[in-house]
């Protein structure tokens, strides 16, 4: 296979963004730029987009039929070997629609009402809502900024997570928003917890295929023994831009957990469909190349983003992402204020950011000063994002 070539992702169509069905853009009014969904810009992978048509030109959209060995768990197992060095056991992946589905299934047969849950804050606001909206307790491990990024406390875990009654632990590896992509030594502290508590790991490793070097993404399975008591879970949808075709994979390693959801019904969770089944494939298998070029150009947004962020009149303390394409931005000091920021952005600037406050929903963490801002664009669409960042009247 071909390289792509380095200015693939150069420019994008903002007119194909707006008219389709994405909410990133067509949600939003002519003129104001989408900066906040977790969707690239870009298109997706040619091998992704020639499986597809593949499936239409066939006319192939039955009721799906996989002899043999199902293909996504086969993918599933072959990078996870090839590329993130873990020999996932046979026999324990599930194909389920996305991850969130995965946290909420794990969470109901994992845990009972009343139960902490614990995750690191601030979170994805969509896990946030699914924890307390399933009647658990959400027991935030606090995300605190350091001089050289960001971190959290792992003196005295084991006791804090035992007097805070849980039964769960969720780690999301590298971590939304703060793009932290957790040590060997970090995750060794959350193992070591969870098993002196016994508690199930939830590892959400939707992004580890977004590292940027010197970094690298461990698979919390792989520390120990806490492959035993992990739920990993994954999909192609973020590293190759197929979020809305919804599949995800989950390796369920605690004996109990897959036994029960053996014996739940068998329509129960759903069935993804073809098309998503095979657009994995073809990423994961297939699309490499491209996944290579796309780093390149994250990497030079990101530094793009840390270069603005130096040169702010305000004191914005920023730490660039090791991980994914997201940074997360503290306006404390500056004059768009502390009172939703993104709200006052979309409003002023006419660029829709992440509201901060939302990534620490329902806990005493407060995140309100910030937003997370979506650099997976083009240069020229980044460079008119921060400038309008920038020029917002106080």
């Amino acid at each position: 296979m071909n390289r792509p070539p380095a200015d693939l992702f150069e420019a994008i169509d903002v007119e194909r963004l707006r008219s389709g069905h994405g909410v990133k853009w067509g949600s939003l009014p002519q003129g104001t730029i989408g900066a906040w969904v977790a969707d690239m810009d870009f298109g997706v992978p040619p091998a992704v987009s020639e499986s597809i048509l593949q499936v239409t030109r066939r006319a192939d959209f039955g009721y799906p039929c996989w002899p043999g060995a199902d293909p996504v768990i086969e993918a599933f197992e072959e990078r996870m070997i090839t590329r993130h060095g873990w020999r996932p056991e046979p026999g324990r992946a599930r194909v389920f629609s996305d991850l969130l589905q995965i946290l909420q299934v794990m969470v109901e047969y994992a845990t009972e009402p009343g139960d902490g849950v614990a995750i690191h804050v601030p979170a994805y606001p969509p896990f946030l809502a699914s924890i307390a909206r399933a009647g658990r307790r959400i027991v935030p491990l606090p995300m605190t900024r350091g001089e050289t990024g960001w971190r959290f406390q792992t003196d005295g875990l084991a006791g804090h997570l035992r007097e805070q009654g849980c039964r769960m632990l969720v780690v999301v590896n590298p971590q939304n928003p703060t793009g932290r992509v957790f040590t060997p030594a970090e995750l060794g502290a959350l193992a070591t917890a969870a098993e002196d508590l016994d508690l199930v790991v939830l590892a959400d490793e939707i992004h580890a295929d977004l590292v940027f070097a010197p970094h690298r993404h461990v698979p919390f399975a792989t520390i120990g023994t806490a492959a035993a008591r992990t739920v990993t879970a994954t999909s192609a949808t973020k590293a190759f831009n197929i979020a809305g075709l919804r599949c995800a994979v989950a390796h369920i390693g605690p004996d109990r957990l897959r036994d029960a959801l053996d014996q739940a019904p068998l329509d129960f969770f759903g069935t993804p469909s073809t098309l998503s089944r095979v657009a994995t494939v073809a990423a994961w298998r297939r699309s490499d190349d491209w996944l290579a070029a796309l780093m390149s150009t994250l990497e030079r947004n990101r530094r793009l983003v840390e270069e603005w962020a130096a040169t702010l009149p305000w004191e914005p303390r920023y730490h660039s992402p090791q991980g994914t394409y997201l940074s997360w931005l503290d306006f404390t000091a500056s004059p768009i204020g502390t009172a939703a920021p993104a709200e006052r952005l979309e409003r002023l600037a006419r660029v829709k950011l992440s509201e901060g406050a939302e990534f620490a929903q329902h806990t005493t963490v407060d995140t309100a000063a910030f937003a997370r801002l979506n650099f997976a664009t083009s240069t020229a669409n980044l460079t008119e994002i921060l400038d309008r960042v920038l020029t917002v009247p106080s």
